[in-house]
C-alpha cells in the first residue's frame, strides 16, 4: 500500500502538471522553488523534503518510516518521469481535456494519500505536519491540512509556481477528500484483511 500510494501521488502530481490548472499545495511550493534554482526537478523535491524531514525527527519522529524513505527519493523522480512523458505525448491539449485531467489529478492525489496515511509506515515530511498539528492540537485533521496548503500556496506563488483550480481545490478540500477515502477505502482494505487473518488463525 505505501509504495502504491507514493507512486499514485508521483502520477497525479505529473498530470497536475499537464492540466495547467495548477498542482497541489506542496507540489506549487516545490514548482515554486524549481522555477528559481534552475536545476532537475526531482533534486529540488529531496533537498526540500530533506530539509522538513529534519523538523519531523524532532517534532515526532513516529510518523518516519519507510514510506518516508521512498517518497524522499523516489517521488521526485516519479513526477519528471511523468510530466517528460505527457510532454513527449500529449504535448497540446485542449481545454477539455486539461479539466479532465485536473479532476483526475485531484482524485487520484487523495486517494494515495490516503492509502499511504492507513498503512502507517511512514509518511512524507510535508503530510507529518498536517499529522503532528491534529496530534497536538487536537484540531481535526482536515483543517490542519487547510492550513499546511494554504501556507505552502501561497509562498509556491510567490515564487512564480501557476496557482490555478488544482491548486485551490486540493488546498481547500484535499484534507476532506482524504479522510473521505482513508475512512471508505483504505482502512476497510487494510483492517479488513487483518480480521480475516484473525479469523483463518
Amino acid at each position: 500500500m505505501t509504495f502504491a500510494g507514493i507512486f499514485l501521488a508521483g502520477v497525479s502530481v505529473a498530470i497536475f502538471k499537464a492540466s495547467d490548472f495548477g498542482t497541489d499545495p506542496n507540489s506549487c511550493f516545490v514548482m515554486g522553488v524549481w522555477n528559481l534554482a534552475g536545476i532537475k526537478y526531482s533534486y529540488v523535491y529531496i533537498a526540500i523534503n530533506a530539509l522538513m524531514l529534519l523538523g519531523v525527527f524532532f517534532l515526532d519522529r513516529h510518523f518516519i518510516g519507510l514510506g518516508t524513505v521512498l517518497n524522499l527519493f523516489f517521488m521526485g523522480i516519479i513526477v519528471e518521469k511523468g510530466m517528460q512523458l505527457f510532454d513527449r505525448y500529449l504535448p497540446e491539449r485542449t481545454f477539455g481535456v486539461r479539466v479532465l485531467l485536473m479532476c483526475i489529478a485531484v482524485v487520484m492525489m487523495c486517494f494515495a494519500s490516503a492509502l499511504y496515511f492507513t498503512a502507517d509506515m511512514g509518511v512524507s515530511a510535508y503530510d507529518a505536519y498536517a499529522l503532528i498539528l491534529d496530534k497536538r492540537t487536537r484540531i481535526p485533521f482536515r483543517m490542519c491540512r487547510i492550513g499546511t496548503d494554504v501556507i505552502t500556496t501561497a509562498a509556491g506563488f510567490f515564487m512564480g509556481a501557476v496557482v490555478g483550480a488544482g491548486t485551490l481545490v486540493t488546498a481547500f478540500f484535499m484534507g476532506p477528500l482524504i479522510e473521505f477515502f482513508n475512512r471508505t477505502v483504505a482502512r476497510p482494505f487494510l483492517y479488513g484483511k487483518e480480521k480475516k487473518q484473525i479469523r483463518k488463525q
